[in-house]
C-alpha cells in the first residue's frame, strides 16, 4: 500500500479535473487495459485494477475530498478491496455502468439519469438575517409533473404498454466477451413502458416547465458557503420518476459596520485623542442593540476590546462568539487658529517633561539610533 501511485497520475489527469474529463480518462484506460482485450497479460490486468481503484475514489466527491486532504491514508478503508476482481462481478458492473454505459446507453449511470435533476439557488442575505435566522420565499423555475396526464405522459383515457424489447423490466443484458452486462433498455430508457398515445400537453414526457414558490427556513448563524438541502424540491424525472433535490447556497452581504470571522464580529470604533488619553465611556453597536464600552485612560490606537457573547451563534452548536472592537484614535482636522495654538502649548508642555509622556516614541527613536550606530560601526 505504501508504494501506491498517486490516483491523479494513474489516470493522467490534473488535480482540478472535472467529472467529465475524469470519466473520459478512465474510459480510455479501462478500454486499453481491459482483461478481455489483454487475456493472460498480468501487467495489463494490474493497470486495469489500478485505474478502477483510482476512478472509484476520484469519482466520489467525499472520497476525493478525503484523498486530497490525507492521501491514500484517507481512503484506505473505503477503497479497500478495489484491487481485486473477487470473481467476475467485483466492481465490473460499476465499470460498465459509469463508463461503458455512455457508449451502450445504460447501466447504472442510467439509474441516476432517471433521477430528477438537482437544482441550485444562490440566496444572498444581509448579515442580520444570517445571524438571527429567517424564512424567505424563493421562486424556482423547474420541471414539474404534468397536470393533464398526472405525470404518466399518456393521453387521458389511454395507458402505457409494456416495452416489447425488455418485457417491461426496463433492463436488457448485453454480452461483452465472457461477461454479461445489464444495461438500461434503449427502447423505453428504463421505464419498462412505451407510450403509444402521448399527452398533448407534455408530449409524452409527463412533465412541463413551471415556476414554483418555495419557503426556505434559514437557521440561525449561517455563513458564506453554507448549503441548505430541500429534499424533493428539485425537478421531477421523466415518466413520473423520483424528484431531485434543491440546494440553497448561502452568501452574506458585506456589512457597513461589522466584519464576520466565524462566530466573532469585528468593528472599528473611532475615538478622540482626549478620550484616548483621559479615558471615557461610549456607546458601540451590536446586533442586539447598543452597549457601553469603557475606555481606560492612556489607551493607544489599535487596542482591541472584547465584548463577550455579542457575536454570532454557531449554526452547528450553541456557542456564541464575541464582538471585538478596535479603537482608532482620530486626528483632529480643520482646526481653527485658537485650537492650533492650544495644541502648540500642549506640545510644549509635553516636551518640557522629557520622555515621560511619550515612552513609545522615545523607545522607537532609541532603536533607530542604535540601528544607525551599528551600520556606522
Amino acid at each position: 500500500m505504501a508504494n501506491k501511485k498517486d490516483y491523479y497520475d494513474v489516470l493522467g489527469v490534473s488535480r482540478n479535473v472535472d467529472e467529465a474529463e475524469l470519466k473520459k480518462a478512465y474510459r480510455r484506460y479501462a478500454m486499453k487495459y481491459h482483461p478481455d482485450r489483454n487475456q493472460g497479460d498480468v501487467k495489463a490486468e494490474d493497470k486495469f485494477k489500478e485505474a478502477k481503484e483510482a476512478y472509484d475514489v476520484l469519482s466520489n466527491s467525499q472520497k476525493r475530498a478525503a484523498y486530497d486532504q490525507f492521501g491514500h491514508a484517507g481512503v484506505d478503508n473505503s477503497a479497500a478491496g478495489h484491487g481485486g476482481f473477487s470473481g467476475a462481478g467485483a466492481g465490473f458492473g460499476d465499470i460498465f455502468g459509469d463508463v461503458f454505459g455512455d457508449i451502450f446507453g445504460g447501466g447504472q449511470g442510467a439509474t441516476r439519469a432517471n433521477q430528477g435533476v438537482d437544482l441550485r439557488y444562490n440566496l444572498e442575505l444581509p448579515l442580520e438575517q444570517a445571524v438571527a435566522g429567517t424564512t424567505v420565499k424563493i421562486r424556482i423555475p423547474k420541471m414539474v409533473a404534468c397536470e393533464t396526464c398526472k405525470g404518466s405522459g399518456a393521453k387521458k383515457g389511454s395507458t402505457p404498454v409494456d416495452c416489447s424489447t425488455c418485457g417491461g423490466v426496463g433492463q436488457v443484458r448485453m454480452q461483452q466477451g465472457f461477461f454479461s452486462v445489464q444495461q438500461t433498455c434503449p427502447q423505453c430508457r428504463g421505464a419498462g413502458k412505451i407510450i403509444t398515445d402521448p399527452c398533448s400537453t407534455c408530449r409524452g414526457q409527463g412533465r412541463v416547465q413551471d415556476t414554483k414558490t418555495i419557503s426556505v427556513k434559514v437557521p440561525e448563524g449561517v455563513d458564506n458557503g453554507d448549503r441548505i438541502r430541500l429534499t424533493g424540491e428539485g425537478e421531477i424525472a421523466e415518466n413520473n420518476g423520483p424528484l431531485g433535490d434543491l440546494y440553497v447556497h448561502i452568501s452574506v452581504k458585506e456589512h457597513p459596520i461589522f466584519v464576520r470571522d466565524d462566530t466573532d464580529l469585528y468593528c472599528e470604533v473611532p475615538i478622540s485623542f482626549t478620550t484616548a488619553a483621559l479615558g471615557g465611556e461610549l456607546e458601540v453597536p451590536t446586533l442586539d442593540g447598543k452597549v457601553k464600552l469603557k475606555i481606560p485612560l492612556e489607551t493607544q490606537s489599535g487596542k482591541l476590546f472584547r465584548l463577550r457573547s455579542k457575536g454570532v451563534r454557531s449554526v452547528r452548536s450553541s456557542t456564541k462568539g464575541d464582538l471585538l472592537c478596535r479603537v482608532i484614535v482620530e486626528t483632529p482636522v480643520k482646526l481653527d487658529r485658537n485650537q492650533k495654538e492650544l495644541l502648540h502649548q500642549f506640545e510644549q508642555s509635553m516636551l518640557s517633561q522629557g520622555t515621560k509622556n511619550s515612552p513609545q516614541a522615545n523607545s522607537w527613536m532609541d532603536g533607530v539610533k542604535r540601528f544607525f550606530d551599528s551600520m556606522a560601526g
